[in-house]
């Protein structure tokens, strides 16, 4: 198994964005240094997130580190022009030496659709039709298309041209086939974003993709698939793991609440026995893994790159003993094929 990071750069205020932004490209060195194979940031475009811009981020990233993966978590492509995607992580994918990934998908929140003018009715179509674009873009130097939601090309050619050919995309997956349908076409890996609610419609969803995979004529054995947990402490002492966590848990089903939003899990224990969330000692956190892997398959993870309500010391202990207690004995455990080759910089 391989493990990624990853952040929606939440920010609460209570630092200034460019601390809250400067403390995440630490956190992505933090994550090199302790072994991950990945680091990842979402796109969000409205509050309390101020991960709005994805490509800026991670080549700050990309410069203070060497080997770690660089994800998208995910790329809204039903709102982006795919030529300015494109531009944007052809460059990022030069700067990295080839370390990038994309998973995209597209995106959620009522903000977005002010902003973008992208409607219920039309954002599947946007994502797919972006996906197809984008795709063609990387492979092809020049490109004649026509589409709904751009305006045309004819004989277009787009700089800088991408260090990987081809680059791997993952389709984020959450409560909806339509993500699910265009990874099967391509043969593409799915991300299951496993972390609102109980794993079975996430298991549905990742044995409906299998399905697809073989109905399109791709193998389904060779179906690659990640998945995300709720969040993460590890302790050595399992209750002091509960203990530390609860009142974080508790700040989190306040907020809920407060927006209207009644928790799926209402008690810290019943996460940890119905969800995705990692809390507990390392031998719990391997077992609880390896129920998830009988039910999805998942050959990728990834955990919260973020304190969340943990001190700096409490998060990067938690982080240390993942990787010195847990992470070893899964990718042992759990085979994984390998990320794509770092290219050195000449």
């Amino acid at each position: 198994m391989k493990f990624l990071a990853i952040t929606l750069i939440v920010y609460d205020g209570k630092k200034s964005p460019r601390d809250r932004l400067r403390e995440v490209v630490d956190n992505a060195v933090l994550a090199e240094e302790l072994g991950f194979d990945g680091f990842g940031v979402g796109e969000r475009h409205e509050r309390p997130f101020i991960s709005s811009s994805p490509p800026v981020v991670l080549s700050h990233i990309a410069a203070r580190t060497a080997t770690i993966r660089l994800f998208t978590a995910v790329t809204t492509l039903s709102l982006l022009d795919p030529v300015r995607a494109f531009e944007d992580y052809a460059t990022l994918d030069n700067l990295s030496d080839g370390r990038l990934e994309l998973i995209v998908g597209k995106g959620n929140g009522a903000a977005q659709a002010k902003l973008f003018h992208v409607t219920a009715e039309d954002q599947w179509d946007r994502n797919r039709e972006g996906y197809e674009l984008f795709t063609r873009l990387w492979r092809e130097e020049r490109v004649t298309w026509s589409g709904r939601f751009r305006p045309s090309l004819e004989d277009a050619e787009t700089w800088p041209r991408p260090l990987q050919q081809p680059i791997r995309i993952w389709h984020g997956s959450a409560t909806s086939k339509a993500s699910v349908e265009l990874a099967a076409l391509y043969g593409d890996p799915l991300f299951s974003a496993n972390v609102t609610n109980p794993v079975e419609p996430y298991a549905e969803l990742v044995e409906h993709y299998r399905e697809r995979l073989a109905f399109h004529g791709h193998d389904p054995a060779t179906a690659l698939v990640g998945a995300g947990s709720a969040g993460l402490y590890v302790h050595e002492r399992s209750q002091e793991a509960i203990e530390t966590y609860r009142p974080i848990f508790n700040t989190r089903l306040e907020t809920f609440r407060r927006f209207g939003v009644e928790p799926v899990f209402p008690t810290l224990e019943d996460a940890i026995e119905r969800s995705s969330i990692l809390v507990g000692s390392p031998q719990q956190i391997i077992d609880k893994v390896h129920r998830y892997h009988d039910r999805l398959g998942h050959e990728v993870m990834h955990v919260q790159a973020d304190a969340d309500g943990l001190t700096d010391k409490q998060h990067r202990a938690s982080l240390e003993l993942f990787q010195a207690e847990v992470a070893p004995v899964l990718r042992r455990e759990i085979p994984s094929r390998p990320f794509p080759a770092v290219r050195p910089s000449p």
